[in-house]
């Protein structure tokens, strides 16, 4: 049998859900408030939850951001409702990670249709990524990183609301889940690139090869062009300091800007907006991007390292991407080092410090 949760704040729309999910044949729990929705879903790991938008104290979205973070609860499937159309569109539901959405009033039918739907996603998601993760342990010894379905999930969410809602989309509402199914797609790829060179670096040897030189006002250019890219998918350039020195190190131009980029990259996600990112590339060849987000623990730091075995429960429970892992290990290639400094609610420090090269 199905358990589901229902999370409203109002008591009789929480019963009539619950009467007509029961009468279903499903299991239904229910919680009249998101902090409690949140501590029965990591108690009892339901199979979907129903969750209203509009509650005091944790709401639905972040109950949804909360539950995505959480390694035990990360990949149930979750509904978001709400009466109010203007508070949050299917669009932005769909980007925040909701499996679907919700318009208050709805029908028993189409709550029914909805509920299905999403467990029956759920039983062929879940044995597309099993039988995944067991081709990739048996030929690469790995598994597959749990952000490459998030991205798919948005390609299809909003595919979904765009075939389904079509015709009462306006051209620019149009456009913009267009748009939003184009950036998913290119997070996607990105992913499966980095994936793909971690998976290059760990498992072959570098080929024999003389030492790269990159000089002059090559590296700064390199430098500046990694870190606006991240900067600009992040819709964070505002926020972004890059001071940039001349100088002669051991590394490809190609490399040092994906490192810069990575770098950057896990200073927006682990950083509010608005907040400063400030990007050093020195002389003596030191590249350093620090930000002033919420930090890592040691034990979050020591996790990186790990990564190298794949341990995707550990890098789903960090909420850590691939960038930092290819950087460190693109470093080792060129013979820098790379360090990493971070405290808590202060921020983080990502250091590369690359060989002088004579030109």
């Amino acid at each position: 049998m199905k358990t589901l949760l229902v999370i409203d704040d109002d008591e009789a729309i929480r019963g009539n859900y619950s009467l007509a999910l029961e009468h279903a044949g499903y299991h239904v729990l229910t919680a009249a408030d998101g902090n409690q929705g949140v501590e029965i879903a990591r108690r009892h790991l339901p199979d979907l939850i129903l969750c209203d938008i509009n509650m005091p104290g944790m709401d639905g979205r972040t109950v949804l951001r909360t539950l995505r973070e959480d390694i035990t609860a990360g990949a149930t499937q979750i509904v978001l409702m709400t009466g109010n159309t203007k508070a949050l569109s299917t669009r932005e539901a769909m980007a925040l990670g909701a499996d679907d959405f919700l318009t208050k009033p709805f029908g028993v039918v189409q709550l029914m249709r909805c509920v299905e739907a999403r467990l029956q996603r759920a039983q062929i998601h879940g044995r597309v990524a099993d039988r995944a993760i067991s081709d990739l342990r048996a030929s690469l010894r790995s598994s597959l990183p749990h952000e490459l379905f998030t991205p798919l999930a948005g390609i299809l969410g909003l595919t979904a609301a765009l075939r389904d809602d079509f015709p009462q989309l306006a051209p620019a509402e149009i456009r913009e889940l267009l748009a939003d199914i184009e950036k998913s797609g290119w997070r996607l790829h990105r992913t499966l690139k980095n994936y793909l060179m971690v998976l290059d670096l760990e498992t072959g040897p570098a080929p024999e090869q003389a030492t790269p030189v990159l000089g002059g006002d090559d590296p700064p250019a390199a430098v500046t062009n990694g870190a606006t890219t991240a900067a600009r998918r992040h819709q964070r350039e505002a926020d972004l300091t890059v001071q940039a020195s001349a100088c002669t190190i051991s590394v490809q131009a190609a490399e040092l800007t994906t490192m810069t980029e990575e770098m950057v990259d896990n200073a927006c996600s682990f950083s509010r907006p608005g907040t400063p990112i400030t990007v050093r590339l020195t002389a003596p060849g030191r590249l350093q991007v620090s930000d002033q987000g919420r930090g890592m623990t040691p034990d979050q730091i020591r996790q990186i390292g790990a990564f190298r075995q794949f341990d995707r429960k550990k890098h789903e429970q960090q909420g850590l991407g691939l960038g930092l892992v290819l950087v460190g290990k693109l470093a080792a290639r060129v013979g820098a080092g790379f360090s990493l400094a971070s405290e808590p609610g202060t921020g983080t420090t990502v250091t590369v410090e690359f060989k002088p090269a004579a030109v």
